[in-house]
């Protein structure tokens, strides 16, 4: 996988600031000794106090983070949120409630809600093995890795126990192999989400997004959230930036190479051509476009068909007003009709595996 993560080793990573998805995350991840934020009961209000703010400027240069989006939620709504700092270090454009931030290893969870809507729908069954659905055409035929391929269920899947690896080294020729058993281990795999999201895509006959746009974000009021790419999204998205400590562009820029923006860019010019949206595509008509798009692109920068479509793993991009109403509906008292039933929503937030 590649990212607009910044290039080196951030003393504050972009995970770190995220997990969480509210002030907390910001709060919880400063410096303890840094942070003007006081310490506060488990029932405080937990919007940040005006000196903690008037503060943060500061600390964000110190730690060399351009931008930051906080919100916090309480009572199981939305109560408060901020942008502060810039999106692009050298445009200068303010963070905004409107600005998209990439939530990386966050979209899974997202994900995750809107798989468990489709069991409490009679969709999927989460003890069914993923091959019932779709067997990938990557996956190892060895007999020995088949064996295991052949067991992994959507509940491993969610719960990170399929065995797989994060992503391959080289996802164009690499097959896919668990290394143990399911159901043995925790390995956090972002590939065991890519092949439950085309799961998702053969069963409901939608790409991704539109799944998503359908299941959570529409009846959630989450209306600036989306897997996939369009030039809109890309105008409101924040940049990623070179770590402090890291070394300089060959080139000289102030700015890392932004190479999902490319790789999307690039196959956005496919798209255009087909006169398919990005947000429609699946992986097999990602894979149908991927000669074309690698043929306007560097050597190496699109590899396989998942550089260029929507990613269950790690492709959701949103405010962080629409994350808090994620966090708010995983919490809130009352659920919705639409909402996950709350046995399922119970299991969500049970742990399911032993470590």
């Amino acid at each position: 996988m590649r990212s607009e993560a910044p290039v080196g080793r951030p003393r504050l990573s972009r995970r770190r600031l995220l997990e969480g998805g509210a002030a907390l995350a910001i709060l919880g991840a400063l410096p303890a000794s840094a942070s003007a934020a006081p310490r506060r009961d488990d029932d405080a209000d937990w919007i940040p106090p005006e000196e903690f703010l008037a503060d943060l400027p500061r600390q964000m240069q110190a730690l060399g983070v351009p931008g930051i989006g906080i919100a916090v939620v309480e009572q199981g709504r939305l109560a408060w949120s901020r942008g502060v700092g810039v999106t692009h270090a050298e445009r200068r454009t303010p963070v905004t409630d409107a600005t998209l931030f990439e939530v990386a290893s966050l979209s899974k969870p997202v994900f995750a809600y809107a798989v468990l809507q489709l069991v409490d729908r009679g969709q999927l069954a989460l003890d069914r093995p993923l091959v019932d659905y779709l067997r990938p055409e990557y996956l190892d035929d060895n007999p020995a890795a088949k064996a295991w391929l052949d067991a992994i269920t959507v509940r491993d899947v969610l719960r990170h126990s399929t065995g797989l690896p994060d992503w391959r080294k080289d996802p164009a020729h690499a097959r896919l192999t668990p290394a143990v058993a399911p159901g043995t281990r925790i390995d956090y795999s972002g590939e065991a989400f890519f092949w439950l999201q085309r799961v998702v895509e053969t069963i409901t006959g939608e790409s991704l997004d539109q799944a998503m746009q359908r299941l959570l974000f529409a009846p959630a009021d989450m209306r600036d959230s989306s897997y996939a790419w369009t030039p809109q999204m890309a105008e409101r998205s924040v940049y990623g930036h070179r770590a402090p400590d890291a070394a300089a562009e060959p080139d000289g820029s102030g700015m890392p190479p932004q190479m999902l923006r490319e790789q999307w860019s690039a196959a956005q010019v496919v798209a255009d051509r087909t006169g398919t949206a990005l947000s429609a595509w699946r992986y097999e008509d990602a894979a149908r476009a991927l000669p074309a798009v690698q043929a306007i692109v560097p050597p190496g920068l699109v590899a396989w068909p998942g550089d260029i479509v929507a990613n269950a793993a790690a492709s959701l991009r949103c405010t962080v007003q629409d994350y808090a109403r994620f966090m708010a509906l995983v919490v809130h008292a009352v659920p919705a009709e639409w909402e996950l039933r709350p046995a399922t929503r119970a299991a969500m937030l049970t742990r399911q595996i032993d470590v």
